[in-house]
């Protein structure tokens, strides 16, 4: 084999410019007993919780590769489940940082996640229309509900009679008995999709939000309540009886669907609630002791809601009594008294309504004092804010406002930058310009500019120049953050900054057909000083061109100048006389970057119709054509010293090429978004770009060599482990409820527990055998003879039996993936492995994990199992033995469940005697006092 060309590999380092993205929500976490002081918010990929009172971050929680989606907190406060756009769900210990459980189950994003109150369960919707439940205790899926034919907008939990309540898009809330796994109530009164609700009272009121005005309310009565309390409700009604219009009464009969299933309960039209917000219903959200409704639509608004509780509702009533008989009294009507009635404005009063400084994406809510509400909004341009509100006062102003904006910009990224010595990065978007140190990623400078298109360091790195939209160039000194002048350059967008590579001036292109050639001069500074100098651009010469300048480079050498046009072409020309050099065509739409390498022999440009072309600047001849990207090519760079390119589409990939062999190196797949702008650093050492998706990425070169047939090997594997993913439902023998259905799905880790299934269930048939050939050896020789050597895999696993080997391979299937390895398995694996669960139950090995996968292959494969003569000795074996072991584990727990709750007493009951110790000291200190003072005032 000849020598092949090395490469090295390049590799994500950070991601950073990122406060919170607006595709995923944000909830308030309780940490080290403190509330409403930290906050969890999906930032691409990962997880980042801050600290909203210093404004840093407190913790990363770091992802794979797909965008988070969901977040959702845990009772216990220790874990919080994470949903991503690939339907993946991962639960996050909050202490390590480290992802404890993967649930894979649903094919598309995740828009929905709610743990129970007991935070056993967790419940996901996706886009896929799907709801399943999952076990956090077991790791694995419980089931999967289907009965939407849209986007599932939000599940949750009732706290009684183990019902899920869920909504979609196709306009219907739905109640689910998850004992019986199915559909027995439905809702069909929203005229439009339903986005959100929220269940208050308890588990007796839900709100829903849909795409009007309006905030639907129902009340939701439990069959068991009413057939125990009837009595009881009766004066309750008449105490709280509420005022409903005509057209909302109306309303409820023909939307609620009552059907003769409904033995839980029954669900009733109050009312509406009407919003200030004329759009759609984003999200709501209510604080843990629902007090607080909080509401938005697409626009900056944030409506906030109290929900007060039965005491506060009845005080109000017998008020409005009182009134009432007072005014009967005064009118002279001693006859029938009118009783006082509450409307739904009581029960749900609107308090106040708060502007954020942006459109809103998701918004969570806290209850820190008694009638103290604090939020936290995460605003759809990159960015956090904080406020609280008194919600005893009506119309209230919102207070204690904070915004963590510093980390990131408003808007996407259009230029970055690195400075000479590698150790600052410039980034500039419509807003502001950013200094980056590279080493910590802190933000070291914020200047505030109009809208930044190009951007460059200054010789020296202590300036940078920016391009503007409106024509402008702009001169910042880095030291003081401020505007040293603002130069009229352009009529139109400055498109492209190029520097000379003499370091003595900069060339510009733009939208008004003209190629700037500037240099760097220093005046006097009279505004600070009137004997120092401040630097500054002095233009030199002017080159026309008949069609608008995309971009500009100059040649390292000094000798030719390259033009990109709205034409199509390229034009290249002498610098120092301006003369006409070459034109280079043969791209189909305009060329939006290009660069040229080291030497200056080389041209590689980037153009809307996806492809790159690399040119030979000694004739203008085109090397190669490359169909690069799937969408239009935004960036092209060289890197330094090298005949190796990246490239930067709007499909989200950056690509490295070489331009010597014309090969695809690697694709590094990272952002979410379209690639706007890149660079490299002059060592070549790192690269830099920026995204739609508002973050800044890291990447730096490795000393780990890249070698391109494995590359192009694990691009394959990864296209075989997407179409696996893809596979429709498995087929269960025996299953025909529409309505239920398993709550995993087939992945390359499936397949491949299951591979590992049958290769040990091979290698322990093997194993077996040998044993029972030394024993019959041994029989007939009537001595002991020298056990045969241990299979290599055995002692990898360090066990001694094939046995126990087969045991450790079963343990190491994830909970969540074990039901789809074994569906996956043929019959006659399957015979082997009842038999080798036969004596796993015997030697009560792992009973619970022995009795799981028993009992699934009994169902799956009944049919078969019942008519196969090797098998029903065993099964009617089992059918005593799995009992007995279930049984003696039962007793186990029950037994030290109830020496735990013994000591759980006795630990209360002496901290009890030690409480009542040191209240009786303190008596006496208390009194010693006393007789102190008394002595002393005598």
């Amino acid at each position: 084999m000849g020598l092949t060309k090395q490469y090295l590999r390049y590799v994500q380092d950070a991601v950073f410019g990122l406060v919170a993205s607006q595709k995923s929500n944000v909830v308030f976490m309780e940490l080290k007993g403190m509330r409403g002081r930290h906050c969890a918010v999906g930032v691409c990929e990962d997880v980042i919780i801050w600290d909203v009172r210093t404004g840093e971050k407190y913790m990363t929680l770091k992802g794979d590769k797909h965008e988070v989606t969901k977040i959702a907190r845990s009772p216990d406060r220790r874990h919080m489940a994470v949903g991503y756009n690939d339907g993946m769900v991962r639960i996050f210990d909050i202490s390590s940082g480290e992802a404890t459980i993967n649930f894979s189950g649903h094919k598309s994003t995740v828009t929905a996640l709610q743990y129970d109150v007991k935070g056993l369960h967790l419940v996901s919707g996706a886009k896929d229309t799907d709801v399943i439940v999952w076990d956090i205790v077991s790791e694995s899926g419980l089931y999967r509900l289907k009965g939407h034919k849209g986007m599932i907008t939000q599940a949750r939990f009732l706290s009684k009679n183990n019902v899920l309540v869920t909504s979609s898009k196709d306009t219907f809330v739905k109640f689910w008995d998850l004992d019986t796994q199915h559909c027995f109530h439905t809702l069909v009164g929203h005229r439009t999709e339903v986005h959100d609700f929220v269940i208050t009272r308890d588990g007796h009121r839900i709100v829903t939000g849909s795409g009007d005005s309006e905030l639907r309310v129902w009340d939701i009565n439990y069959i068991t309540e009413q057939a125990g309390q009837q009595d009881d409700d009766e004066p309750q009604n008449k105490r709280r009886r509420l005022q409903v219009p005509d057209n909302d009464a109306s309303d409820g009969e023909e939307e609620s669907e009552d059907s003769d299933d409904l033995t839980i309960l029954r669900c009733s039209k109050v009312g509406s609630i009407m919003r200030q917000g004329r759009d759609r219903v984003v999200s709501m959200t209510t604080d843990e002791s629902d007090q607080v409704l909080l509401c938005h639509g697409n626009d900056a608004l944030v409506e906030v809601y109290k929900l007060p509780s039965e005491q506060e509702l009845s005080k109000r009533q017998s008020k409005r009594q009182k009134k009432l008989n007072k005014k009967s009294k005064a009118d002279g009507e001693e006859g029938e008294v009118k009783t006082a009635e509450l409307t739904l404005e009581d029960e749900i009063q609107k308090v106040t309504c708060i502007k954020m400084t942006s459109k809103v994406a998701s918004v969570d809510v806290v209850l820190e004092e008694s009638s103290q509400a604090k939020m936290v909004a995460v605003l759809n341009n990159n960015s956090l804010q904080t406020c609280s509100c008194n919600i005893e006062v009506k119309k209230c102003t919102a207070e204690n406002v904070k915004n963590l904006t510093i980390l990131g910009h408003r808007t996407d990224v259009r230029t970055v930058s690195f400075s000479s010595d590698n150790t600052a990065i410039l980034s500039a978007s419509g807003e502001t310009a950013k200094i980056w140190n590279r080493s910590t990623l802190q933000c070291i400078r914020t200047m505030p500019c109009s809208y930044a298109l190009c951007s460059t360091f200054a010789p020296g790195d202590r300036h940078i120049i920016i391009g503007t939209k409106n024509g402008k160039l702009l001169i910042f000194d880095i030291a003081s953050g401020s505007l040293l002048e603002s130069i009229d350059a352009h009529s139109k967008e400055v498109w492209s900054l190029s520097m000379t590579p003499d370091k003595r001036g900069i060339v510009s292109g733009s939208a008004d057909q003209q190629v700037k050639f500037w240099n760097f001069e220093l005046v006097s500074d009279t505004d600070n000083s009137s004997t120092s100098k401040r630097l500054t651009l002095e233009h030199s010469r002017t080159l026309r061109m008949d069609e608008d300048i995309l971009a500009v480079q100059c040649s390292p050498d000094n000798r030719l100048i390259a033009v990109s046009l709205l034409d199509n072409t390229v034009k290249v020309f002498f610098t120092d006389t301006l003369k006409f050099f070459l034109s280079l065509y043969g791209h189909k739409l305009p060329v939006l970057c290009m660069d040229i390498s080291t030497d200056s022999t080389l041209l590689v440009t980037g153009s809307a119709d996806r492809n790159t072309k690399i040119w030979g600047l000694d004739f203008g001849d085109c090397h190669k054509s490359i169909f690069a990207h799937d969408d239009s090519i935004m960036c092209i760079k060289f890197i330094p010293r090298t005949h190796l390119f990246f490239t930067g589409g709007k499909d989200g990939t950056i690509k490295q090429w070489d331009a010597d062999n014309f090969e695809s190196i690697v694709t590094l797949k990272g952002h979410h978004a379209e690639i706007w702008c890149m660079t490299t650093s002059p060592s070549g050492n790192f690269l830099v770009t920026g995204s739609h998706d508002k973050s800044l990425r890291l990447w730096e070169k490795t000393r780990e060599p890249l070698v391109l047939e494995d590359e192009r090997e694990m691009e394959r594997e990864k296209e075989y482990e997407e179409s696996v993913g893809q596979t429709g439902e498995p087929v269960v023998p025996g299953e025909t409820n529409t309505e239920v259905a398993m709550a995993g799905r087939k992945t390359v880790e499936t397949v491949k527990g299951a591979e590992r299934l049958m290769e040990a269930l091979e290698l322990y048939k093997e194993e077996t055998e040998k044993l029972q050939q030394h024993l019959a050896e041994c029989k007939r020789a009537g001595k002991q003879l020298p056990m045969p050597p241990l299979h290599p895999m055995l002692m990898a696993f360090s066990v001694d039996t094939p046995l126990k080997y087969m045991l450790e391979v079963l343990k190491k299937i994830r909970s969540s993936e074990l039901e789809e390895s074994l569906l996956v398995l043929p019959f006659n694996y399957v015979i082997d492995l009842i038999q080798v669960m036969d004596m796993f139950l015997e030697r009560g090995w792992h009973v619970e994990l022995t009795c799981r996968v028993l009992f699934f292959l009994l169902r799956v494969h009944h049919g078969q199992v019942t008519s196969s003569p090797v098998l029903m000795p065993i099964i009617d074996r089992l059918r005593s033995s799995t009992q007995t072991k279930v049984n003696q584990i039962r007793d186990r727990i029950g037994f030290n469940m109830s020496g735990l709750q013994f000591l759980q007493q006795h630990v209360d009951k002496s901290g009890e005697v030690m409480l009542f110790k040191d209240a009786t000291l303190k008596h006496k200190n208390r009194k010693k006092k006393q007789k102190v003072t008394l002595a002393i005032k005598t």
